[in-house]
């Protein structure tokens, strides 16, 4: 179990989750009464691809994303994301085809990616397939044509002239800057109520198998306390991801998943010089401490990163495919962005039409070698349901460290440097299969390791 989050809890009196009661070990916040959503069986030792409609194909439909996902299934995948796939307000639109989160209407799709229908059909598809499918969901703002703007303006955040305004940073109090959409007012229950209404829409009606949810970090602990219980009560499994680095998110279990963010940033960082190693212990040593329950979302790209901080080649270099390994395979869910099996080279214009260039998807059987391994060893499925990651050498340059559960185990050696480095591990590995390499090795304890620039190994027990 993933430390007691999913499993969806009957209608009828009320039941105990799984978890022990929990509090945010930073916040003291204890969670509250009603029923929660739990993870899905099914995403333990699931991978997820966040889907850019717009730049996938030429036609930018539903449709056309259909022939693709087979490949995808064949790649490992396991959950595909959809960046909104509402419409999108032409009012204080940015660029010539606006933010996919200006969203115009919550039950409604972009006339421009098809209909309703086309929509159901690619749900259906990717279903057959064997893949989940969950929707971008943006509940802190409306684009400014959204009907609420006119029919329920008390919906909205007002300025003291009265004026609805435009999203406002929580903790500095300035804007985001965010011009082309309209802040809600959370604390409206009437707002709220219309809000989940259409959340169990997507679900009854298109079939959709939980929610990327935007911004989630900057709405009150309670409205997540009501989105839970409302969803609950549908009595089927639902993955919830926020995007945000909170653990109240996960310790209230409403959300089973969370960003990375900090350690993809230190990423990035190692990949510049700028911080070693070391730094990645840091980090894991916190998550464990301060989140009771899920787990996190690992990645090198998302589509904010790539348009914004820059391709994987611009913020990593060379060692970008290391550190692909070291999101696939430490404890958490890996995320990949539309095109990194290609590879994707480019900066995708956010808000205009920008084709992905596929040449030959020169990373997919990169992609599938771990993400296949991540199915069949447990040592590497998500949560509590894998091994937690365990450093076994000394290093400021050369991360190693391995995963056990059940008897399977994955050894993963990663030189995160542009330089030849060597290193020792502090305990015997018996023979295990390289994925890569497709041989077997074995290092006593105390052996000197010498990598190569950003080379990468990963053992496996099966």
């Amino acid at each position: 179990m993933v430390l007691g989050l999913f499993g969806i809890f009957g209608c009828g009196s009320k039941q105990e989750s799984n978890a022990s009661p929990q509090s945010n070990a930073s916040n003291e916040t204890t969670q509250a009464p009603g029923y929660k959503v739990v993870v899905p069986g099914w995403a333990k030792n699931a991978s997820m691809y966040e889907l850019n409609i717009r730049q996938f194909t030429p036609e930018g439909t539903f449709r056309a994303i259909v022939p693709h996902l087979e490949r995808l299934a064949r790649m490992g995948v396991d959950i595909i994301w959809l960046m909104p796939v509402h419409p999108i307000s032409e009012t204080k639109r940015k660029g010539t085809l606006g933010s996919y989160y200006a969203v115009d209407g919550f039950r409604d799709t972009n006339p421009e990616f098809g209909s309703e229908h086309d929509l159901q059909y690619l749900i259906s598809t990717a279903h057959n397939n064997g893949m989940k499918v969950i929707i971008d969901w943006v509940p802190h703002h409306t684009g400014w044509d959204h009907p609420w703007i006119t029919e329920h303006p008390d919906w909205y955040s007002h300025d003291s002239d009265g004026n609805i305004i435009d999203p406002v940073n929580e903790e500095t109090g300035e804007p985001w800057g965010w011009t082309d959409v309209a802040e809600l007012d959370l604390s409206n229950q009437e707002m709220r109520k219309a809000m989940i209404s259409d959340m169990i829409y997507w679900i009854e009606t298109n079939g959709v198998d939980g929610f990327r949810v935007d911004h989630a970090h900057g709405l009150p602990d309670d409205y997540w306390d009501q989105v839970s219980d409302a969803l609950a009560r549908l009595n089927q499994p639902i993955f919830m991801l926020a995007e945000g680095e909170d653990p109240r998110l996960r310790n209230r279990e409403n959300f089973v998943a969370t960003y990375a963010w900090e350690f993809h940033h230190a990423m990035n960082d190692i990949a510049n010089g700028k911080k070693n190693v070391n730094t990645l212990d840091v980090i894991l040593k916190k998550y464990r401490k301060e989140y009771k329950t899920g787990y996190h979302i690992y990645f090198t790209s998302n589509h904010d990163e790539n348009s914004w901080a820059g391709t994987v080649m611009e913020r990593m270099g060379d060692g970008h495919k290391t550190f692909a390994v070291l999101a696939a395979t430490i404890d958490g869910m890996p995320l990949i962005y539309s095109g990194q099996e290609a590879p994707l080279k480019k900066r995708l214009m956010f808000f205009e039409k920008d084709e992905i260039d596929w040449n030959d998807y020169a990373y997919a059987d990169f992609y599938k070698t771990l993400f296949q391994l991540k199915k069949r060893n447990k040592a590497l499925w998500n949560g509590a349901d894998g091994g937690l990651s365990q450093r076994i050498n000394k290093s400021k340059d050369v991360y190693a460290f391995k995963r056990e559960m059940e008897g399977d185990k994955v050894v993963v050696i990663l030189n995160l440097t542009d330089k030849e480095q060597k290193t020792t591990l502090t305990e015997e590995i018996v023979k295990m299969k390289n994925v890569f390499e497709r041989n077997t090795q074995a290092y006593q304890a105390g052996d000197e390791i010498v990598l190569a620039p950003w080379e990468y190994i990963v053992l496996s027990n099966k």
